[in-house]
């Protein structure tokens, strides 16, 4: 049976989900629920990251206790396998036993392999990152993506990871690979940055300064870098260091990332891997952000979008669609409440119409009972098949939304209603037709609208049933 492992990064606890990281889940469910539905054997990874200095100063100032704080908010994160209907097998949190044990065996492979070694640590450092910066990163002395947060002055001694003994490998895996990292201009953004020089980074911190974090082995004086024990949960889940199943079947796999992560997942974790002695990843689809409104999600402007209250106006499948269709897969795209009604819209009156209108027909003019229709539809499954290749979410749709013109069309161009006061038999060929699209349309939904296509293909059984409407009118006034 084919396998396929996909996993999302482990977003940060330092704050509840928001709609940034809904995006990015929910790209990694099609993937999963896409290869699920064409009989692979699937594994499809999320959790979260849990160490780090932003989180202990978070616990510190709320006065809780590490543990205590990671726990309420994992249990956030994790309440969006209902809110955002998800089919992730395993949830990986960074501070799970067999996680670090992992960490700390994957530490040893690297230092056995002469990679991981002590020195003095002077660096710039954004904490909202949990990176340090060059002064050719910054932006008027500041961090671009936390232009709020003042640099720390780090001073200290800490273990290095080797990075820069890794330049070729990963230039000659990106040469040998020209699709490991999707979209093409994000490989060649990774390719330009490991061709400038790469600097070794500093793993670990020492534990009087942040306690936080997994003990670096054979050292009590020092814990690991949060970014060295997080890349590793991409194997821990799987069971990795054990004589696992799942590792030795599984890995490696597909990686969905923002692109404040391709540094991290295309070029420090493939060195690690190299230097654990591990295969590289299969491939990294890196995405975008999402603006709010045309600005930069802020909480100090008030624009940020919480995925929670979005579902709970719109209904699940109506997020899904504006974050698949209305963000660009690979770039930045915006949200905002009015293109949210208008995407709601959409699918009320092109998608909701169409199985609500055709299904009324069938039932009150041959009482549900139609016509098998046997249409090849091999052509369009491949063009969506080579969407999903991609990472193309917006082509995905389009190609169904082609289906969902062709079938109003026919509806208005033939009229079912007329024709079968004069022509009975017709009628039925029309409406059978009808029926065969939408059953099409609801299985192509599978993937990225995993309740509407089993709602379809449910009405669209051996005998057509009418129900109420798949995206009900909404009451504008109320919102």
């Amino acid at each position: 049976m084919p396998r396929s492992y996909i996993t999302t990064t482990l977003p940060y606890v330092n704050a509840k989900p928001h709609i940034g990281f809904a995006l990015e889940i929910v790209q990694a469910d099609v993937l999963a629920r896409y290869h699920r539905a064409k009989g692979d054997e699937v594994i499809f990874n999320t959790g979260t990251d849990e160490h780090g200095q932003k989180i202990y100063e978070k616990a510190i100032a709320e006065g809780k206790e590490p543990q205590a704080y990671v726990d309420e908010y994992a249990a956030k994160f994790d309440a969006l396998r209902e809110a955002l209907n998800l089919s992730y097998t395993h949830f990986i949190r960074t501070t799970d036993a067999h996680h670090v044990a992992a960490a700390q065996e994957f530490w040893r492979r690297c230092f056995e392999n002469g990679d991981i070694y002590k020195d003095r640590y002077q660096v710039k450092y954004c904490v909202g990152c949990e990176l340090e910066k060059t002064d050719s990163e910054l932006d008027n002395g500041h961090c671009p993506v936390h232009p709020n947060l003042e640099l720390e002055a780090r001073d200290e001694n800490n273990y290095f990871f080797r990075f820069s003994k890794y330049q070729q490998p990963l230039l000659d895996l990106y040469t040998a690979r020209p699709d490991f990292v999707m979209p093409d201009f994000r490989l060649q953004e990774i390719r330009n940055f490991v061709e400038s020089g790469l600097k070794d980074f500093s793993i670990s911190r020492q534990k009087n300064k942040m306690p936080w974090g997994v003990p670096v082995p054979d050292d009590d004086e020092q814990v690991m870098y949060v970014w060295f024990d997080a890349l590793v949960n991409y194997i821990s889940t799987l069971g990795w260091p054990k004589s696992d199943r799942d590792f030795e079947t599984f890995w490696p796999g597909v990686q969905v990332a923002g692109k404040d992560n391709l540094r991290q997942q295309s070029a420090m974790w493939q060195a690690m891997l190299f230097s654990a002695g591990l295969p590289p990843s299969k491939q990294i689809f890196i995405h975008g952000f999402i603006t709010s409104g045309g600005q930069k999600m802020s909480k100090s402007l008030g624009n940020v979008v919480d995925p929670f209250d979005e579902v709970s106006e719109f209904g699940t499948d109506a997020v899904r669609y504006y974050l698949l269709r209305e963000i660009p897969s690979g770039d930045d795209g915006d949200f905002s409440r009015a293109r949210m009604e208008e995407r709601y819209s959409e699918l009320a009156n092109q998608l909701g119409n169409l199985v609500g209108r055709v299904a009324a027909m069938a039932e009150k003019y041959f009482d549900g009972a139609l016509e098998v229709s046997t249409n090849d539809w091999r052509a369009r499954e491949e063009q969506l098949a080579q969407a999903i290749k991609s990472y193309d979410f917006k082509r995905y749709f389009d190609i169904v939304f082609e289906v969902i013109s062709e079938a109003n069309e026919l509806t208005d161009k033939k009229a079912p209603f007329k024709l079968v006061k004069e022509d009975e038999a017709a009628a039925k060929v029309v409406l059978s037709e009808l029926a065969d699209q939408i059953r099409f349309i609801g299985r192509a939904l599978g993937p990225v609208l995993p309740h509407t296509s089993a709602e379809i293909l449910r009405r669209y059984g051996t005998v057509v049933t009418a129900d109420e409407p798949l995206f009900p009118r909404r009451d504008l006034s109320a919102s």
